[in-house]
């Protein structure tokens, strides 16, 4: 079982460690980004899953080239299949939600906020009636703050991201024009692939001239919520959850046994990890319509990745 738990490259200049993904900042203004294999739930990791960086940096890829005439990106290239060779941005502190169906399990989602009766959030109303999981008469935005260095992200509406500074009136036109035809995309592609697009968030930056860009990751399964089309229409008239890409066993397996927040994490079984590896794996042939095939060169993946960026050493 390849793995990489950590991209730890000393000869790599300005590194910055996230939850998921080891950033090296180069010093022309470009970003290395690698995805690891860490899984990261209850602002802890709490394992580690096969091929999972691979998946995500090309989902990622994938979507990216495909919405290409939509929205510009931060993407360079592709030195690695786990890494992203990007523009450095100054990220903007709103987070993009994109929903297209009452949908959502945490304290701020639409779903949730609707069965407590609440029918204006996120600066938009909704019409009553609305079944659990049902489409919205039009996607909508529900932005929130941008938390960083361990923060929680706080609903906002379009007139308070501008009213407090945090956009001009331009550029929060701008990033929603970019949201929803990226979104409209997006559905309309997974629709072809058996699929519904239910919601999504995107992160757009600054580049050095003030352009917005697409930054981080777009419409990849940990950044979104896909179901099987096939299973929908059943789920929705028995109010059960419609089938999805299940990857929050791990999550659930370790809620079910301790605090997640307080108390020291089990040992997760190999036979779960192995799971939820291939979860991730089916997911990327669903999304993309092609097989995955995961680069086994080097001896590790670390070494794979090391020898990949070898070039952009610089001590």
């Amino acid at each position: 079982m390849r793995i990489l738990e950590k991209a730890v490259i000393p000869e790599l200049p300005n590194p910055y460690f996230g939850k998921v993904r080891d950033n090296y900042d180069l010093p022309d203004g470009r970003r290395l980004i690698i995805s690891s294999d860490r899984l990261s739930a209850f602002d802890r990791i709490l394992c580690s899953v096969p091929y999972k960086g691979q998946v995500l940096t090309q989902v990622a890829r994938f979507w990216f080239e495909a919405t290409g005439d939509i929205c510009p990106n931060h993407v360079l290239g592709y030195p690695d299949p786990n890494v992203v060779l990007g523009q450095r941005l100054e990220i903007l502190p709103v987070e993009m939600v994109v929903r297209g169906y009452l949908a959502g399990t945490t304290g701020t989602s639409i779903l949730t906020l609707y069965r407590k009766g609440q029918r204006e959030m996120y600066g938009h109303r909704l019409p009553g009636g609305l079944r659990d999981n049902a489409a919205l008469p039009t996607p909508i935005i529900t932005p929130t703050s941008k938390a960083f260095d361990g923060g929680h992200d706080e609903p906002l509406t379009a007139a308070q991201i501008v009213a407090e500074g945090l956009l001009t009136q331009a550029q929060w036109d701008q990033v929603a024009d970019y949201s929803l035809r990226l979104f409209a995309r997006g559905q309309e592609m997974a629709r072809e692939r058996g699929l519904i697009l239910v919601d999504t968030k995107y992160e757009f930056g600054l580049d050095r001239d003030g352009r917005i860009l697409l930054a981080d990751e777009i419409h990849t399964p940990d950044s979104s919520r896909y179901w099987i089309a096939e299973g929908y229409e059943a789920a929705l008239a028995s109010g059960t959850r419609p089938p999805s890409f299940d990857k929050d066993v791990i999550r659930a397996w370790v809620a079910e046994r301790c605090d997640p927040y307080r108390d020291p994490v089990p040992e997760i079984p190999a036979e779960m990890i192995e799971k939820t590896s291939r979860v991730y794996t089916e997911a990327y042939e669903r999304i993309t319509g092609t097989p995955f095939v995961p680069d086994l060169s080097g001896e590790t993946v670390l070494d794979r990745v090391r020898a990949n960026l070898a070039p952009y050493f610089t001590a």
